[in-house]
């Protein structure tokens, strides 16, 4: 029996994670030598499910802003989705996202109309959160 009403999980964006910069190589934190700024920012979802499954759509709204040292060509961002419940991850996938980028710059909507987790009555659990951002590698 197909379920009629679930908790959709809402969409949170960590602050930092939520923005992503390029540097020319060997210019890592120099404003001169930044390529590009990435930023997401209004997010949204969609829940459909059934007894096992929640399919969420997350949609998000994004922007890369042009730097100093920016050439015009297509992009790849990295943008993270997971989704926790708590303190437990229950799904993460890291997307490549590409993005065709004027010298000028460009907005973009981010999406991802396949994230599936395990459905309980009543839907996901209240504390179940999508968690979106962009992939950054630890600074060392």
């Amino acid at each position: 029996m197909p379920v009629v009403q679930a908790f959709c999980p809402p969409v949170v964006m960590r602050e930092e994670t939520a923005v992503y910069q390029t540097y020319a190589r060997g210019g890592q934190d120099d404003p001169e030598k930044l390529i590009y700024q990435a930023s997401l920012a209004d997010a949204t979802r969609q829940c459909t499910a059934n007894e096992t499954t929640i399919t969420i759509n997350v949609v998000a709204q994004g922007r890369v802003v042009a730097g100093p040292a920016v050439t015009a060509g297509q992009i790849t961002l990295p943008v993270l989705v997971e989704v926790v419940d708590g303190d437990n991850v229950i799904y993460s996938q890291k997307v490549s996202f590409p993005v065709e980028m004027p010298a000028a710059g460009t907005q973009f909507i981010f999406s991802k109309p396949d994230v599936q987790i395990p459905n309980a009555q009543g839907g996901a659990s209240r504390f179940t959160r999508v968690r979106l951002g962009f992939d950054i590698p630890a600074k060392r």
